[in-house]
C-alpha cells in the first residue's frame, strides 16, 4: 500500500514558503508520508522547495488583485486553466489533506481538493489573511493563525499554535555581557529605509553607549551600507547581505530592529527579544502594520511608522532600549511569553490527524521541538 500524500499550495514571498516548510519537514519527522508541494515558477517556493527535497508541481498563474481591468480578465482566464491542472493534480496525487500557505497557486488547487471531498486547511500567519485564504475560509477544515481571527472560518475549525519556525529557535535568556549588542535585520532584499537612517542613528548611539552592530543589509547592498558606517566613523559593525544563522543572530542580540513580516516576529518572540519595529509600508493589506501592533499590544516591541522613523526617533527609541535594562527585559520577557517555537509540530500533528494519520502511525523518533526534546504531547492552541 502507497504511503499517504499531504499537499501544501501556495507560496511566493518568504512569509509563505518558510512556514510551509517547517510544516513540511515537521510532518516527515512525525510521519511516514509524502509531502508534495504546489506553486509557482517565479516565487521562492520554485528554488527552495527542490533545495529541501520536496517535490515541486507549478502552475501557471498571473496576478488579479491590483491589476488593471484587462489584465484582471487575463488573470481570471489563467485562472481557470490553472484550476483544472489543478483537479488533475489532485486526481493523480490523491491527497489525504491539502494544505493552503496563501499565495497565486493556493486558490486553484484548494477549490479542487473542497470540490474533490479533499480536507483542506489554510495556514495564515499574518494578522491579515490574504486574498486567497479570505475566499477559502468557509471551505476549510482548520484555519491555523498566528494572532487573531479570520472571517467566514469555522469557530470549531480555527487552532492558533503560531507561525511554523525551523528548528533551532527556542527562548533564550538575555545572557550578561559587558557591552550591548544591537541586530538590524532588514528581510533578504534589506530595508531600503532602515539601510539608509540606521547608520546615523547608531553612531549617534554609539557617541553615548558602547555597542556592536550586525546589520543585514539585503543582497548587493551591503556595501554602500558599509560605506555609511564607515564615515560615521562607527567601527563594531558587521554588515552582511544575509544572516545564515537567524535564530543565533536573534539570541546574540540585546534589541532587533526589523520590519514585521509574520516569520521574522516569529522568530524573535519564540527567543524573546526587545524589538524595534518599522513595518513596511506598502505591504499588501498594510499586513505588516498590523502584525506589529498585535506584538506591540502584547508588550514585546515598539513601532514606528516608516515617515515616523527618522534618524532623531531612531536614535531616542535605541539609546532608551539599549540603556534602560528594565524596559529591555520586560520587553523580552513580553515577547517571549508570547512565542510558539513548537508552532511547526503543533500544526504538523494536527494536519496529520486531520489527514487520517492516526497517532499509532507517528513515528516521533526524530521529532524535536524547537528546545531540542523528543515531541511526544497532543497539539494545544493558545487563545490570542
Amino acid at each position: 500500500m502507497s504511503r499517504k500524500a499531504v499537499l501544501i499550495a501556495g507560496g511566493g514571498t518568504g512569509g509563505h514558503v518558510f512556514p510551509a516548510i517547517a510544516v513540511a519537514e515537521a510532518m516527515q519527522a512525525l510521519a511516514d508520508i509524502d509531502v508534495v508541494f504546489c506553486g509557482t515558477g517565479r516565487g521562492l517556493e520554485h528554488s527552495l522547495v527542490p533545495e529541501r527535497g520536496f517535490r515541486l508541481e507549478r502552475l501557471h498563474v498571473v496576478p488579479i488583485k491590483g491589476a488593471s481591468p484587462m489584465k484582471a480578465v487575463r488573470g481570471t482566464l489563467v485562472a481557470l486553466g490553472a484550476t483544472a491542472q489543478s483537479f488533475a493534480l489532485v486526481r493523480s496525487l490523491r491527497p489525504s489533506a491539502v494544505l493552503s500557505v496563501g499565495g497565486y497557486a493556493a486558490g486553484p488547487v484548494s477549490l479542487a481538493a473542497a470540490l474533490t471531498g479533499t480536507p483542506l486547511a489554510i495556514l495564515e500567519p499574518n494578522s491579515v489573511a490574504g486574498l486567497a485564504n479570505r475566499i477559502l475560509a468557509p471551505l476549510a477544515k482548520r484555519a491555523y493563525l498566528a494572532w487573531g481571527d479570520m472571517a467566514g472560518v469555522r469557530r470549531r475549525a480555527v487552532r492558533r499554535y503560531g507561525v511554523p519556525l525551523r528548528p533551532g529557535f527556542a527562548p533564550r535568556p538575555n545572557p550578561p555581557r559587558g557591552h550591548s549588542s544591537l541586530l538590524v535585520l532588514g528581510g533578504s532584499q534589506g530595508a531600503a529605509g532602515l539601510n539608509e537612517r540606521m547608520p546615523a542613528a547608531v553612531a549617534r548611539v554609539a557617541r553615548l553607549h558602547a555597542v556592536r552592530v550586525v546589520h543585514q543589509a539585503g543582497r548587493g547592498r551591503d556595501a554602500r551600507v558599509r560605506e555609511s558606517y564607515a564615515r560615521l566613523n562607527v567601527r563594531d559593525v558587521s554588515v552582511t547581505p544575509f544572516v545564515d544563522d537567524v535564530a543565533t543572530a536573534i539570541a546574540d542580540a540585546d534589541v532587533v530592529v526589523a520590519r514585521a513580516g509574520a516569520v521574522t516576529l516569529a522568530e524573535i518572540s519564540a527567543i524573546g527579544r526587545a524589538a524595534l519595529l518599522v513595518p513596511f509600508p506598502h505591504a499588501s493589506d498594510d499586513h505588516q502594520t498590523k502584525n506589529a501592533a498585535a506584538l506591540v499590544r502584547r508588550g514585546g516591541a515598539i513601532a514606528l511608522k516608516e515617515a515616523d522613523a527618522d534618524v532623531d526617533r531612531l536614535t531616542t527609541e535605541l539609546h532608551c532600549l539599549l540603556t534602560d535594562d528594565a524596559v529591555r527585559v520586560a520587553m523580552a520577557d513580553a515577547s517571549r511569553h508570547w512565542g510558539r517555537p513548537d508552532a511547526a509540530y503543533d500544526v504538523a500533528a494536527d494536519l496529520l490527524a486531520l489527514a487520517g494519520v492516526g497517532l499509532t502511525e507517528l513515528s516521533g523518533a526524530g521529532a524535536k521541538n524547537g528546545m531540542g526534546a523528543p515531541v511526544v504531547r497532543a497539539p494545544t492552541a493558545r487563545l490570542a
